[in-house]
C-alpha cells in the first residue's frame, strides 16, 4: 500500500474527531526554519480577517486494539486498515505544507499494539518535523489514554496543543461502550498535562528562552447522544473539567450512528445536532458569562429547551432578577440579560459614564433589543407597549426563522465530509464541513 492509499484511509478515519480549534499560540519560524503558528486559527476555523485556516487532520494508524462500540475504528469492525511510519507522516506533512495545502497538523491515532508504542510512533513523527525539517507550524497531538507520563512529557514538548478525549461522560457509559478505557486512564494524563503546563509557565517567567510545554493548552471531546447521559450531567462534567484541569475548550460531538449495536442508537437515528448546539451555547455561558452549570440546569430539569438558547431560557425562568437598570447595573448583571453580549456590555459600561443611555443608544452599542427589551429599563422606564408575561415573551423570542430551524433540526448531508486531498486536481476545497463549522462558529449566545 503506497502513502496516498494510506492517506485516503487515515484522513477519512479521523473525520469524527472534532476536538480541534484555533491554535491559540503565536509562533514564528526559527532562523533557517519554515512554518509558523497563528493564534487566530488553525483547523477549519476562521481567522480574524475571515480566512479559513486548514490543517492536515489524520491518524497515525486506524489499526486499534481497543473495541469501543461507538468507534468506526474498533478492532471488531471490518474496515480497511493502514498505518504510517513516522518518516512517511512527517514527509507527507511537510510536502503538503510546502504546496500550501495545509498550515499545520492535527495528529491522532488508534491504539496500535499499546498506548506507549503508539505514542512513541507519534513522538518520532513530530521529532522529524520539528528537528529535521525545523517545522515551527501548529501541531495538535492527541494523548492516548493510558500512556506513560514520560512519553506524554516528550509529546508535549513537540506539540502546541494536546487533548485527551473523554468521549463518554460517565464511568458507567465507559464500562458499557469502551471497556478497554477507564476514567483513571483518561484523567491521569489530563492532570499530568495541566501540571506540566503550569510548571512551564513558571519556568518561562524565570528563564525567558526556556521551551514551552503545550503552549496552546489542552482540550477534550465528549460524544453527545450515544448514551443516556443528560445535558445536566454533561454540563456539570464540563464545568468540572474547566475548573480542575484548566482546559482551553471542551468540544461536543453529536453521535453519528456508524455501527449497529444493541447499546447504541439505531443506524437510522439522526445525530442530535440541535442538542449539540445548545451545549455549545451553554459552554460559552460557563466560560465567558459567569454562569454556573447548576444555574442553567438542575436535577429536576436536566435537558435544555430546544426552542430557545440557554441564556434566554434561564432569564425566562428567573424573572425575579429582572428588569435590569441599564444605567446602573453591574457588568456581571448586564451579561445575564438576553441580547447583551460581552462586547456590548463593555460598551454600555463605558458609554454610561458620560451619558444616560436610552433604548436607541443601546441599539447603536450592539444590543439585540428584540431580546433585551423584555428584561431591561432605561431611565426607570421599560419599552412602551410591551406585554411582559412569560408566555408573551417566549412567543416573541420564537421567530419564524427559529421555528424553521428547530423543525429542520440541523439536517446533515448524507455523508460527513472533511478536508479532501483527493479531488482532481489535488487542491484544498473551500467548503469543508461548512455546515458543521458555521454551526459551531455561530453557537455564541448573546
Amino acid at each position: 500500500m503506497d502513502v496516498f492509499d494510506k492517506l485516503k484511509i487515515l484522513t477519512d478515519a479521523a473525520k469524527y474527531d472534532v476536538a480541534c480549534t484555533s491554535s491559540g499560540v503565536n509562533k514564528k519560524a526559527t532562523a533557517g526554519g519554515i512554518g509558523s503558528a497563528a493564534a487566530s486559527g488553525i483547523c477549519h476555523s476562521f481567522a480574524g480577517d475571515g480566512r479559513c485556516i486548514s490543517l492536515l487532520k489524520v491518524l497515525m494508524s486506524n489499526a486499534c486494539t481497543y473495541d469501543c462500540k461507538y468507534c468506526v475504528n474498533r478492532k471488531s469492525n471490518d474496515t480497511p486498515r493502514a498505518s504510517f511510519t513516522p518518516r512517511e507522516l512527517a514527509e507527507l506533512t511537510i510536502n503538503f505544507y510546502r504546496r500550501n495545502y495545509i498550515e499545520g497538523l492535527f495528529l491522532s491515532s488508534g491504539v496500535l499494539k499499546n498506548p506507549d508504542y503508539t505514542s512513541e510512533q507519534m513522538i518520532e513523527a513530530l521529532r522529524i518535523l520539528r528537528q529535521e525539517y525545523r517545522f515551527s507550524g501548529y501541531i495538535h497531538a492527541k494523548a492516548i489514554p493510558g500512556t506513560d507520563s514520560a512519553l506524554i512529557a516528550q509529546l508535549g514538548m513537540l506539540a502546541d496543543r494536546m487533548s485527551v478525549n473523554i468521549e463518554l461522560p460517565s464511568q458507567r457509559s465507559l464500562q458499557l461502550l469502551a471497556p478497554d478505557k477507564s476514567k483513571h486512564s483518561i484523567l491521569a494524563p489530563m492532570g499530568y498535562i495541566k501540571n506540566r503546563i503550569q510548571e512551564s509557565s513558571t519556568d518561562i517567567i524565570k528563564y525567558r528562552h526556556a521551551p514551552k510545554f503545550v503552549p496552546a493548552g489542552q482540550s477534550t471531546q465528549m460524544i453527545v447522544g450515544a448514551t443516556p447521559d443528560t445535558d445536566w450531567q454533561i454540563l456539570n462534567l464540563t464545568e468540572g473539567l474547566y475548573k480542575k484541569y484548566k482546559l482551553k475548550r471542551v468540544f461536543f460531538s453529536a453521535y453519528m450512528p456508524v455501527t449497529e449495536n444493541a447499546l447504541l442508537p439505531t443506524l437510522d437515528t439522526k445525530p442530535p445536532l440541535l442538542r449539540e448546539h445548545r451545549l455549545y451555547q451553554a459552554d460559552w455561558l460557563l466560560r465567558f458569562y459567569g454562569f454556573a452549570a447548576n444555574e442553567l440546569l438542575d436535577k429536576n430539569n436536566q435537558t435544555f429547551n430546544p426552542y430557545i438558547d440557554p441564556k434566554c431560557n434561564w432569564a425566562l425562568n428567573h424573572r425575579e432578577f429582572f428588569p435590569v437598570n441599564i444605567n446602573r447595573a453591574p457588568y456581571g448583571d448586564l451579561l445575564r440579560v438576553p441580547g447583551i453580549g460581552v462586547n456590548s456590555a463593555m460598551r454600555i459600561v463605558t458609554a454610561r459614564r458620560t451619558a444616560t443611555l436610552s433604548l436607541n443608544d443601546l441599539k447603536k452599542l450592539g444590543v439585540v433589543l428584540k431580546r433585551a427589551q423584555y428584561f431591561i429599563t432605561c431611565g426607570g422606564k421599560a419599552a412602551a407597549d410591551l406585554k411582559i408575561s412569560q408566555d408573551a415573551v417566549l412567543r416573541s423570542l420564537l421567530s419564524e426563522k427559529t421555528l424553521a430551524m428547530v423543525h429542520q433540526s440541523f439536517p446533515l448531508q448524507s455523508t460527513s465530509e472533511q478536508l479532501s486531498l483527493f479531488e482532481q486536481p489535488l487542491m484544498i476545497q473551500s467548503s469543508i464541513s461548512s455546515q458543521e463549522d458555521t454551526r459551531k462558529c455561530l453557537a455564541i449566545p448573546i
